[in-house]
This record gives structure tokens, C-alpha cells and sequence, in this order.
């Protein structure tokens, strides 16, 4: 098995319930991978098999190339889990600094991790302050930097941008293009579409516990059927022409699919699934 996260023939069953049939899925190194679903598609309970917190009813599962209840692998993965619970009474430096000891951090990694997550995340003038009167937009930001204590080479995100104002959610996806940028690779679980079409470079739809689409978000997103023609016209003149259907001496010419949005993607295709059923 290559890839990160390799799941091939998953199927997960409790009881007569099934939560996931014949899942085959590759999540490649360094890329952001967006996990799409409406609820109940079996997306937490994907996730919580890649953990190791649920076993297979059937398949093959492989994450950094170990099976999920290998312990050795958890050094290497980050989860955030979409509504994080944390000690109120602990403060950002204490309750990073539990996690951190979890990982057998050095004193002086830990402090200067702490101090560089802090700031990555906006709370550092926040330090000192208990987490029990923080609002549920910042414990999300403590979440994200949780999650990036023992500087994972796989995050698991589950709802990052929970809770967020918008420049706190447009501040989360730099930091998912600056991780990626560092060679991270991500899996993203996330209701907000225009999250996942801004940052993802491939995705999976999950609808009645099975993928019934997957690929590259830029070539799912083209509109194949329709040509789009844009052009540059080399002046008012040359304009005119094109616009009385002349076709020479255009300046420049571009001819490509026009592109919907990842909403409308996602609203056919569950569509098409729902009526097919």
C-alpha cells in the first residue's frame, strides 16, 4: 500500500446499521485532501478508524503505512476533533504544555513551541488567561495549535474554522496552504464548501456510508459540456470586430470549461445519488 492513508474494500458496520461499505480512498503525501458529507455519511466514523478508535468490520486500512492501533504512529499525526474539550481552568501555556509533555518534549522545546504555536494561532496576548472564559472561536484556535504540538507530518481536521469570524477563518486557510507548504499533508473535514474549494487539492463525497465521488477538485469543478472563450482584444477596433463575429487578428484568445463552484458540485451529485435511490 502506498499514500498516507490508504483504505481499501472499508466497511464498518454496528449491528444491521451500516456506517461505511466498500470505501477505497488514497490520501497522497503533502496534499490537502477535503473529506465532504452531509451528516450521518459515515465521515467521524472514518476518521475515527484512521485514530485507531474504531476497528473494521471489514478491509484494509493503513495510515503512515501502519495499521491505525499502531502506537508508534501516533508521534506523527495531529487530530482535531470538532468540538475540542479542554480544562477551563488551565491557561493556552499550561494546557499546550500538558499536551506537549505527552510527547516526552524537552523543557526547552516545549517553551518555544508553545510561544511559536501561540502566535500562529492569534492568542498569544492571551496566554495567561483561563481557557473557561474563552469564547468558542478561540478554543478552536487552541484546538488547531493542539494539534500542531509534536509537529505532525498528518493532521486530521475535523470542522477547523467552527466558531471562527470570518477573518479567523480566512486566517486558518493561509495556515492550511502554509502547512502544506512545509509538506504536511491534510485531511479535511469540513461543511463550509468555500473552506474546502479555497484550500483542496483533491476531495471525497461520502453519501449513505459510501465515496460516491472522488478526484481532483479542478478537474471535478470544470464544466465540461460548456466552452468558455475569453479574449483580449489588442484594441477598440479589434473589439468590435469580435463582437460582430469576426474571428481575426484577435489579440489573444483563451478557450477553456467555465468552472462551478464546489456547492453546486456537491448539491448534484447528491442530488443525482439521492434520486437514483
Amino acid at each position: 500500500m502506498q499514500g498516507v492513508i490508504v483504505c481499501q474494500g472499508l466497511k464498518k458496520s454496528f449491528g444491521k446499521v451500516i456506517a461505511l461499505e466498500d470505501i477505497n480512498l488514497e490520501v497522497k503525501s503533502g496534499e490537502i485532501f477535503g473529506l465532504l458529507g452531509p451528516n450521518g455519511s459515515g465521515k467521524t466514523t472514518l476518521l475515527k478508524i484512521l485514530l485507531g478508535l474504531l476497528l473494521p468490520t471489514q478491509g484494509e486500512v493503513r495510515i503512515l503505512g501502519e495499521k491505525p492501533d499502531d502506537i508508534s504512529v501516533k508521534n506523527r499525526i495531529g487530530f482535531l476533533p470538532e468540538i475540542p474539550r479542554y480544562y477551563p481552568f488551565l491557561n493556552p501555556i499550561e494546557t499546550l504544555d500538558f499536551y506537549a509533555r505527552l510527547f516526552n518534549l524537552s523543557k526547552r522545546t516545549r517553551r518555544d513551541r508553545i510561544g511559536e504555536l501561540l502566535n500562529l494561532v492569534g492568542l498569544y496576548d492571551y496566554r495567561k488567561r483561563r481557557l473557561g472564559v474563552f469564547s468558542k472561536g478561540m478554543l478552536q484556535r487552541i484546538g488547531l495549535a493542539v494539534s500542531l504540538i509534536n509537529d505532525p507530518q498528518l493532521l486530521l481536521w475535523d470542522e477547523p474554522t467552527l466558531g471562527l469570524d470570518p477573518i479567523g477563518a480566512f486566517q486558518i486557510r493561509d495556515l492550511l496552504l502554509k502547512l502544506k507548504a512545509k509538506g504536511k499533508t491534510i485531511l479535511l473535514c469540513s461543511h463550509l464548501l468555500s473552506e474546502v474549494e479555497y484550500s483542496s487539492d483533491r476531495i471525497a463525497i461520502l453519501y449513505k456510508a459510501r465515496l460516491i465521488k472522488e478526484g481532483r477538485l479542478s478537474e471535478l469543478l470544470n464544466k465540461e459540456e460548456e466552452i468558455q472563450i475569453n479574449f483580449k482584444p489588442k484594441d477598440e477596433q479589434d473589439k468590435e470586430r469580435i463582437l460582430h463575429g469576426l474571428k481575426e487578428n484577435i489579440g489573444q484568445l483563451n478557450i477553456s470549461h467555465p468552472r462551478q463552484s464546489l456547492e453546486e458540485l456537491f448539491r448534484k451529485i447528491i442530488g443525482e445519488s439521492e434520486n437514483a435511490a
